[in-house]
Order: C-alpha cells, then sequence, then structure tokens
C-alpha cells in the first residue's frame, strides 16, 4: 500500500458559460486594476507634499511580493503597490480591496454575476467588491469605484478606434443584441459584427450603440468601419432578414452578397406552420433546394399562406452560401456566432432590475464578447478563403475550375 498521503482533488470541470469564462479570465485584471485605482486616489492625498528639493514627497515604490486570492474561479495573484515617502514622516499605503492576510474571497461565485446583472451602478459595485473579498474590505470608496469603471470605458473606446483594415475580412455576422439591462429609459441594442479574415479566424469588428437596428444607425456603424480601414467589402454578410442593416449594406458596401439567417427564418415561419423547414436549407445542392422551396410552397400555400409568404421573402438570399465552399456551410447559413457568444445576456433579460449608464453598459458587453472570443475556433475549410478572395467561383459547395477548353467544370 502507498505510503504517499498526497490526495488529488478533481479539477472542476470548465464551463462553457461566457460569464464564467469572463470572470475565470477577468478576476485578476478586476483586482489588480481596483488596487490601481485605490493607489491613484491615495497619492492624490499627498498630492501637495514636497520634499526640500520641491518634488513629491509621496511616491510609488514598486510592489509587495505578489499573494493569490482564492476566489470562486480559482486563485488569483494580485500585487498590491507600495510607497515612501522622501520626508521623515512615514507613509504605508493599505489597499482597503484586498487588506493584509487577506488570501480568500467569499462568495465571490454570487458576487461578480450579481455585479452583472446589476450593471455595475456605483453604490451596487461598491457592495459587490466588498463581497468579494470579504467584510475586511470595508470602507471601499465611490470614488474608487468609479475610476475603475472608467478604465473599462476607457478600453472599449480605444478598441472602438482601432484599425480594422490591416486584415481581409470574408465573411461577416451581424445582428442586433438587445442586453436586457436598462439604460436610462430604454433598453440599449448593441450592434455587432463579427468578421472571419482570410486564416479563418472570428473576431469582433463592432459593437456599437444603436436606435432599434435601424437603418440609419448601421450605416453609421458601416461607415465607421469604412472609416478605420476597411475599404475591401467582404464577401457575404449573414443576418436576420429584418435586420435594417441591409438597406445600409447595400448604400456602403454594394458588392457584398446577401445570406439570410435560417435559424431565424424557420423560426418565423413556425409562427405560423407547425412544420420545420430545414429539408431546404440542408439540400446538397441549389437545384434540390429550390424543388423543395417549390414543393413547400405548392404544399401549403392555400393552407397557411402568411407562413408561405414569410418564407418566400428573400428566397435567393436564403440560398446565397451555396455559392460558397460546402466546408463553410454551417458557418454562414445563421448568425449562431453572435447568438451563442450573448446567449448569457439574452438569459437574464427578466432578471437584470438595475439601472446604469450606456457606457458603463456596453464597456460590459464588449469584456462579454472579448472573453467569448478567446475561445472561438477558426471555421473549417478556412484555406479556401483565399480562393474566394482571388475570385474563385464555387457552385454548390464545389469549385469551379475550367478545363484547356475554356469549359467550365467542376473540380471533384
Amino acid at each position: 500500500m502507498s505510503k504517499d498521503s498526497v490526495v488529488a482533488f478533481r479539477v472542476p470541470e470548465a464551463s462553457e458559460d461566457p460569464l464564467t469564462e469572463l470572470l475565470r479570465t477577468g478576476a485578476k485584471q478586476l483586482i489588480q486594476q481596483a488596487v490601481e485605482a485605490e493607489l491613484t486616489e491615495f497619492l492624490e492625498q499627498y498630492a501637495g507634499w514636497r520634499d526640500e528639493q520641491g518634488r513629491r514627497a509621496v511616491v510609488r515604490n514598486g510592489y509587495l511580493p505578489a499573494r493569490e486570492i482564492l476566489t470562486g474561479v480559482g486563485p488569483v495573484p494580485v500585487k498590491v503597490p507600495k510607497v515612501r515617502s522622501r520626508t521623515d514622516e512615514p507613509v504605508v499605503f493599505r489597499s482597503l480591496l484586498v487588506p493584509p492576510y487577506v488570501r480568500k474571497a467569499r462568495r465571490v461565485e454570487a458576487a461578480l454575476p450579481w455585479l452583472y446583472l446589476k450593471g455595475i451602478a456605483t453604490g451596487q459595485m461598491q457592495e459587490a467588491l466588498e463581497v468579494l473579498v470579504g467584510p475586511d474590505a470595508k470602507g471601499l470608496s465611490p470614488s474608487v469605484i468609479g475610476r475603475l469603471k472608467r478604465v473599462w470605458e476607457a478600453e472599449y473606446a480605444e478598441w472602438c478606434r482601432r484599425d480594422v483594415g490591416k486584415d481581409r475580412w470574408v465573411y461577416w455576422w451581424v445582428d442586433g443584441i438587445y442586453s436586457g439591462l436598462r439604460a436610462e429609459r430604454e433598453k440599449l441594442c448593441a450592434l455587432v459584427v463579427i468578421g472571419v479574415n482570410v486564416r479563418g479566424e472570428k473576431r469582433f469588428l463592432a459593437i456599437e450603440e444603436g436606435v432599434r437596428e435601424s437603418s440609419q444607425s448601421w450605416r453609421e456603424v458601416l461607415l465607421d468601419l469604412k472609416r478605420r480601414g476597411l475599404t475591401v467589402p467582404p464577401k457575404l454578410a449573414v443576418g436576420d432578414s429584418a435586420l435594417g442593416f441591409w438597406a445600409a449594406l447595400e448604400e456602403v458596401y454594394p458588392e457584398t452578397r446577401h445570406q439570410r439567417c435560417w435559424v431565424h427564418k424557420t423560426a418565423n415561419v413556425l409562427n405560423y406552420l407547425p412544420k420545420a423547414v430545414q429539408e431546404i436549407w440542408m439540400a446538397e445542392d441549389r437545384a434540390s433546394a429550390r424543388a423543395a422551396f417549390d414543393h413547400f410552397v405548392e404544399t401549403y400555400q392555400a393552407k397557411y399562406p402568411k407562413a408561405v409568404s414569410c418564407l418566400e421573402k428573400g428566397r435567393e438570399a436564403l440560398l446565397a452560401f451555396y455559392d460558397f465552399p460546402a466546408e463553410h456551410w454551417a458557418h454562414i447559413r445563421t448568425t449562431n456566432p453572435i447568438e451563442s457568444t450573448f446567449a448569457t445576456i439574452r438569459h437574464r433579460t427578466d432578471r437584470a432590475k438595475g439601472c446604469v449608464s450606456r457606457n458603463t453598459m456596453l464597456a460590459m458587453i464588449y469584456k462579454l464578447g472579448m472573453s467569448a472570443e478567446k475561445r472561438w475556433r477558426r471555421i473549417r475549410g478556412f484555406k479556401h478563403l483565399a480562393k474566394l478572395i482571388e475570385g474563385v467561383k464555387f457552385k454548390d459547395g464545389i469549385e469551379v475550375s475550367h478545363d484547356k477548353t475554356g469549359t467550365n467544370r467542376n473540380a471533384a
């Protein structure tokens, strides 16, 4: 029998919930930023102190040795800054958020989801961060909370100004996300654009405030993307047929093909007809899809005219994916990358009661999106993306090549 007394405990399984992932990857930054904000406020109290040479008497002086705070998402290393005094009067900085000897954050799994759901209002955030580190964190001032929120908002503002023209973007997914959290008098609608570059990597291109997904709001988003370097239009954009996005796209990027989201369309049709329409968009080629389309119309036109009318709207835009590589079909038939990323926000709509500023809300949506982006994988068949940029044509998902006589033939 082994004398080894070390017992290996099972590591908790990683959650696929984007909010949990946000907590796991952002806890260190959250606590460190809060401590730095505390230090800045502390140093401002001594801004008027000067030494004999006229220099500031109290300055920062590196960090104490890093120590781990055990949180509900695992141990988080924290470095508390130090200060020194250039005068004979000693000055010591002690963090209220991470006091000496604190090694465990109590009920953090309840604290941060609560903070997220409440929208990080100043008073509420103070209470939540006190729960995060336990009762020893009393005295956290509203000004420190406000400074921390401004850091997040500044990160989001800088992200919105970045150059997006360094990559070539082949596909877009677009949607309007209603956060479920109230901002002033209306719920915020965030207009979201996710792009796929030539390497098959998915990235957020825009997360902007909109007015009920209107054409004018989308036009402003697209013009801003063009101003920031995205002058070459994508090959295909995927979105819900109800979006004002399509009118804006025709104006700003008229060369881009349209692909309506089949998940949205199916849901709309099922509002009128208790039967799925998957046999159309799951067909192996365009001819089979059109045949299934015609059969659906012929079968249900008399009994369910609203369902047929709903399906027939944008018929060609629903079948645009057949002109792109078959490996990409699973990705470009729906707006699932956006839907799955923001599922957490949608699921918490009914539970949100707090009122926050629009800037804070957008910053939190941005934080959630950046966390999700780190887990995204490249799309299948990403090597075909370069061919699309070069102008190679695809028919029914297969590359169209030319023989020596100039006759088109499908590549095997």
